[in-house]
């Protein structure tokens, strides 16, 4: 196979370059983050879905999409060059992007570190948290980037149960360590396991999660409030979910899956007063891929007590939904950090099922992601 180059037309100074470091960098988020990212920066496609790359954020202040670094760690072996070719033959990628940007591609993935815990490694939480530190460091030193934003986009885990760190959570911990800006688009536990708390607040970072919100859950975030405002008293909202790939596989276990409803449970909470009755279901259909279909119904009444009902049905590719919102998390996160603010970006709970405070509702969420642009176009 001839050998391609990166794309990108300049090559920002290594001092004006922002890094982003992926927990699960092999992944389909993480592989079309970085895909999409080199055709973005060399003018192939047009920003579909990036939302900072709307007239609101045109500022100047975020790191230019052709300035960032990628890099991070997985598990899993298979090269990034390989796992775009799978994702443009299951028509998550367009077919030709692959080898357009390989150049890129492939020195992304000179940067993936393995990581852990693997199955038999004896290594302690303390010495595994170092060692993430140290790749962490190094990615820094060696491509001489201003900072980093360790962004968590690995499979989801069940929720932690005793006293030990889980995966998401070693790796929150080193990205600390590093002095890293963090972003968990993950439902794991990540900076929110109680033994981080006190290492957060003292690190001076700026931290933001969890649980990226794309598809049933952006939906929830828009008619819920639509409810309330319009006073119909809804009786029962239940959703199933149909997705394959290596979320679905994840989500198959119980336990993984309650971490991943509790925040589309939140959005109703919080925006109708009460959780009404029903479920969400999370059925792993390996056929679909990268795809998944969810379904709401909601059952409400309006005057008089008239019963109706409403149904929506969500078809999409969720790393095509992930990756943008990866991207833009990356840019708010970095410049925040530049900025030289510390603690949980409430600001931006636009992209999280389960934000760090603010409203659960799209609108004001999405007001509040404006403001936080414009003070961070302030401080430069």
């Amino acid at each position: 196979m001839e050998a391609a180059v990166s794309l990108h037309a300049e090559t920002p100074a290594a001092g004006d370059r922002t890094g982003v470091w992926f927990v699960g960098a092999r992944g389909s988020v993480a592989t079309t983050a970085v895909a999409g990212c080199a055709a973005l920066a060399a003018g192939l496609v047009p920003p579909t879905g990036l939302v900072t790359e709307a007239p609101a954020f045109a500022g100047g202040s975020l790191p230019a999409l052709g300035s960032l670094v990628f890099g991070g760690h997985d598990t899993a072996a298979a090269p990034l060059p390989k796992r775009a070719e799978e994702l443009a033959a299951q028509g998550v990628l367009p077919h030709w992007l692959p080898a357009a940007v390989q150049g890129d591609l492939a020195a992304a993935d000179e940067r993936i570190r393995t990581g852990g815990p693997l199955p038999g490694d004896a290594r302690t939480g303390e010495e595994l948290i170092a060692a993430f530190a140290a790749d962490i460091g190094e990615f820094a030193r060696s491509t001489g980037v201003a900072r980093v934003v360790v962004v968590n986009v690995a499979s989801t885990e069940p929720v932690p149960a005793g006293g030990e760190l889980p995966a998401s959570s070693l790796y929150a911990a080193a990205a600390l360590r590093a002095g890293c800006a963090y972003v968990n688009f993950t439902p794991s536990a990540g900076l929110h396991h109680p033994r981080l708390a006190e290492a957060a607040r003292a690190s001076g970072l700026p931290y933001a999660g969890r649980d990226g919100k794309t598809g049933q859950t952006l939906l929830r975030a828009v008619l819920a409030p639509m409810f309330h405002q319009r006073a119909l008293t809804v009786r029962a909202w239940s959703g199933t979910n149909l997705l394959g790939g290596g979320d679905g596989a994840s989500l198959a276990d119980p336990a993984a899956a309650a971490a991943k409803n509790a925040g589309k449970e939140r959005v109703l909470a919080d925006n109708l007063g009460s959780v009404p009755e029903g479920e969400v279901h999370i059925d792993d259909v390996p056929a679909l891929g990268d795809w998944k279909t969810a379904w709401d119904h909601v059952a409400f009444e309006g005057f008089l007590g008239t019963r109706m009902v409403l149904q929506t049905i969500w078809q999409g590719c969720d790393s095509a939904l992930a990756a943008p919102l990866v991207l833009d998390l990356a840019r708010l996160a970095a410049r925040a950090h530049e900025a030289g603010l510390s603690g949980p970006l409430a600001e931006l709970g636009f992209y999280f099922k389960d934000p760090d405070g603010g409203s659960s509702a799209l609108p004001e969420q999405y007001a509040a992601l404006l403001d936080f642009a414009a003070r961070l176009d302030g401080s430069r």
